[in-house]
């Protein structure tokens, strides 16, 4: 046997218990996080489908308010058509240009 070992009194069955308690302690880390990645990401998958739900209604609306405009008979509401178009001359988008 080497002369440290005789001087720290360390048993090998104690070195190999210690490794294994090490060991069970870092496998249960893992399973916990292996765990919550999981949950994490059953949670974000279901945020995604409530917002793609949310932008689905929306979109709906948008449609229908499309529609609405386009069945809209204007020369029946009165309007008439413009005698002159004319386009604005572009500017900087701020005061600061």
């Amino acid at each position: 046997m080497p002369r440290f070992l005789s001087r720290l009194h360390v048993s090998p069955v104690r070195v190999a218990g210690g490794t294994v308690a090490f060991l069970v302690v870092v496998y249960i880390g893992l399973i916990a996080v292996v765990m919550s990645y999981a949950a994490l990401t059953v949670e974000f998958a279901q945020s995604v489908r409530n917002n793609e739900s949310s932008v689905a209604v929306l979109e709906e609306k948008y449609l229908a308010a499309v529609a609405r405009i386009m069945a809209i008979d204007y020369a029946a509401a009165n309007y008439t058509l413009p005698v002159t178009t004319s386009f604005v001359g572009e500017r900087g988008a701020t005061a600061l240009r």
